[in-house]
């Protein structure tokens, strides 16, 4: 027992040699992953089968008892036994491959193991068929990756051993020949046995461990690339977006060049070969022009399958990525290489993985606009409507001052000019100049003011460094006309008026409008700007329009607030931060002045 034990425990350690070499393999890591189909099985059945042969030939020949020496020949005496690790190799094929893989392996190594002899040929072949058999469906339910995994494998082992040693009692001639096998070789075979799958799962579990750490540093370099090419892929596939990105990518990958490409044209290339791959230009690789046509990432690892028109392109592997929105090819990512070696399989995972981000990226960037288009039509649309009876009244005050006072007339007809043509460019803009909207406010008061001369005063407060500020337009000129249809009747005689203001106070852009009117009940001013209302005297959608615009631009950094005055009115507010108007380092200047 002494000499039969490290002369196995070598035997194993050529096996378990042998396992670390197969565990490189591309097809048994995909077991190990449980990917596999009729094909992978059938390579399983063979390569663990070959594993029990090996540990035939690599056994130890056992004589009346004793070592005799290692096998090297084709056929046993009818004297002679065979101590190895057969049981390891076809135990571990059930495990991992399952009922399928545990039976091919098993009936291989067994029927190799028949037709070598000895007197224990058939309980040994016997014993490896059902070790095959019962591992096979416990691996139904052994999962490689539990905390208890590997001595669960060994214990499984180590039964299929003891159940070995119980079938040579059992069926092997003559019993005490087989009595005397069964005490020298039990402990050293069971204890190697099990020692050898110990050290297998260990392999493997290794593997497990490594490609989780690299999935988890893949995972966190995607994520980092996804969230510095955030703000560029969601201005969309254009030429300064892309640029930026393809930057960014090729900071944080092992590429030697990345290029972006919508369907027609190069968008952007960072990188080697940049003087003849050139943003703007037609494509330069016929095999981004597959990719575009089949929607399929490719994979080049010469330059020919490349197909680069330029005599002498440095790139000699690529990998090509459509990149998708709304289920359309609406461009490409290419990462390109000098060297073939260069594209590994992790460069390969996590240039999908981008792929697929991007799409996304993309897809909500796609959304975004589209959102923000129907918003803005709908804003637009109600921006370019005219109050019928505002139109029609000013027509009737104009016909009426043509026969009294030509001048005036004259001077309204340029004032109602002015208040269309500031519907019109405030509908075709996101932003105007303050002193634009004011100019809007203006010809709207100087009509209404021709109407109702002297019914009330309006004033304005304006900050002349304000005058250039970009404002979203048609804030304050609704603002006035809500006050003028609704903040005073008939009966208000006492000193009606309207401010309207623009200032800067604790680092914010404020516009307001306030006037001494007759103010709004408390449950308005909690429902005004929020939703529409029903009343008599109106629906509060110009103000809800205001606020919903204000979101829309500017978020939550921005504030629009109703309230009433303490001496009566209201006071209707815009607060904005001073950065969104104006750059930074113009805004200090701006509040330090």
């Amino acid at each position: 027992m002494a000499t039969l034990l490290p002369v196995m425990l070598e035997r194993a350690g050529i096996l378990v040699i042998a396992a670390f070499l197969l565990s490189r393999l591309k097809t048994f890591r995909q077991i190990i992953h449980q990917e596999y189909g009729r094909k992978e099985k059938v390579v399983l059945i063979i390569v663990f089968g070959i594993f029990g042969i090996i540990s035939n030939y690599t056994g130890i020949v056992i004589e009346h008892g004793k070592v005799s020496h290692a096998f090297g020949q084709g056929h046993l005496s009818v004297e002679s036994a065979i101590a190895n690790t057969r049981i390891m190799g076809v135990g571990i094929a059930g495990l991992l491959g399952g009922p399928v893989v545990g039976i091919g392996a098993g009936l291989l190594a067994s029927i190799h193991r028949l037709s070598l002899g000895g007197y224990t040929d058939i309980a040994c072949s016997l014993s490896t068929m059902i070790a095959g058999i019962i591992m096979g469906f416990i691996g139904r339910r052994f999962n490689v990756r539990g905390k208890y995994a590997a001595l669960e494998a060994v214990a499984a082992g180590v039964l299929m051993e003891m159940l070995q040693m119980g079938i040579i009692l059992a069926v092997a001639k003559p019993f005490e020949e087989a009595v005397a096998l069964v005490r020298l070789i039990a402990v050293p075979m069971i204890s190697i046995n099990g020692f050898g799958t110990f050290i297998f799962i260990l392999i493997i579990q290794t593997i497990l461990l490594e490609e989780e750490r690299t999935r988890a540093v893949q995972t966190h370099k995607a994520l980092q690339i996804a969230q510095e090419t955030l703000a560029h892929f969601r201005k969309g596939l254009n030429m300064q977006s892309c640029k930026e990105a393809a930057e960014i990518i090729l900071k944080h990958t092992a590429a030697d060049a990345v290029a972006i490409t919508d369907r027609e044209k190069v968008l952007a290339h960072a990188g080697v070969a940049s003087d003849h791959h050139i943003p703007l230009e037609s494509m330069s690789t016929k095999l981004t022009e597959r990719v575009l046509l089949h929607g399929k990432i490719m994979v080049a690892r010469t330059a020919k399958e490349i197909q680069c028109n330029h005599e002498g392109c440095p790139l000699q592997a690529a990998i090509v990525l459509p990149l998708f929105v709304r289920e359309q090819v609406a461009g490409t990512l290419k990462l390109y290489f000098t060297s073939a070696s260069q594209l590994s399989a992790v460069e390969q995972e996590l240039a999908e993985g981008l792929s697929k981000l991007f799409s996304n990226q993309l897809e909500l960037a796609e959304a975004e606009l589209q959102r923000k288009l129907l918003k803005d039509a709908e804003i637009k649309a109600l921006q370019a409507q005219v109050h019928p009876h505002f139109f029609f009244n000013a027509i009737n005050t104009i016909t009426c001052l043509v026969r009294t006072d030509a001048d005036k007339a004259r001077e309204l007809l340029v004032q109602l000019a002015a208040f269309f043509r500031s519907n019109l460019q405030g509908a075709g803009k996101m932003l105007i100049p303050l002193e634009k909207e004011l100019e809007h406010v203006k010809a709207y008061l100087a009509i209404e003011q021709a109407r109702f001369p002297g019914w009330y005063h309006v004033h304005f407060d304006i900050d002349p460094l304000l005058h250039t500020a970009m404002v979203p337009p048609f804030t304050l000129q609704p603002l006035v006309e809500n006050a003028v249809h609704h903040a005073f009747t008939q009966q208000f005689t006492k000193n009606p008026f309207i401010v309207v203001r623009a200032r800067v106070k604790n680092g914010k852009f404020i516009m307001e409008t306030e006037d001494n009117g007759k103010g709004i009940s408390k449950e308005q001013v909690q429902s005004l700007g929020n939703v529409a209302v029903d009343s008599a005297e109106g629906t509060g959608t110009a103000l809800w329009n205001i606020r919903k615009r204000i979101e829309e631009i500017y978020g939550h950094s921005a504030v629009f607030r109703i309230e009433n005055r303490k001496t009566g009115g209201t006071k209707v507010a815009i607060s904005i931060p001073l950065e969104e108007i104006w750059g930074g380092e113009y805004a200090k200047g701006i509040c330090s002045g």
